[in-house]
């Protein structure tokens, strides 16, 4: 059962949770989690416990770059880390067209479609990660296994740091 308070964008991220067996509940905050200094803000963590949902377009392709909110994806390291061309951003309206979802609320679930994953491997220096809840205000917690085994995705290094 999922909490009927929830927005609808975030009762599918719950429920998609318990399909895959995880225990981290969706909640939502009365602060804006848009950026990961807001998030971290609001849950009292460090910036880099935040599980940060970007999209890029890899040789045209989409790609969600699960990264640390404690730094920027260096997206010629991405490039060769993911054997590709060129990556760049994807607009705002492609992101939202590709996630169903709002720019700094992209859960790293919930899509109309799976997109192809990479997780910043810094990530696993946490024990407890926040990952947007399909909205600016909605987040919840996972481990570093657990944010590989629900996206498949796949461990990169996506910064110098």
């Amino acid at each position: 059962m999922t909490d009927d308070t929830l927005p609808e964008r975030s009762r599918v991220i719950q429920e998609q949770l318990r399909a895959a067996g995880l225990a981290g509940e969706v909640r939502e905050l009365p602060d804006s989690t848009r950026t990961a200094a807001e998030a971290a803000a609001a849950l009292g963590c460090e910036a880099g416990a935040i599980a940060s949902s970007l999209v890029f377009l890899a040789d045209g392709e989409p790609i969600l770059v699960m990264t640390s909110g404690r730094h920027r994806v260096d997206t010629a390291l991405l490039t060769t880390q993911l054997g590709a061309e060129s990556v760049s951003m994807a607009p705002a309206k492609l992101v939202k067209a590709l996630t169903g979802q709002p720019i700094g609320g992209v859960a790293p679930v919930g899509h109309p479609a799976p997109i192809p994953t990479a997780v910043d491997e810094s990530l696993a220096e946490y024990d407890v990660l926040w990952a947007a809840g399909g909205t600016p205000h909605t987040v919840f917690p996972l481990s570093y296994a657990e944010l590989l085994a629900l996206t498949s995705g796949r461990p990169l290094r996506v910064a110098a740091d």
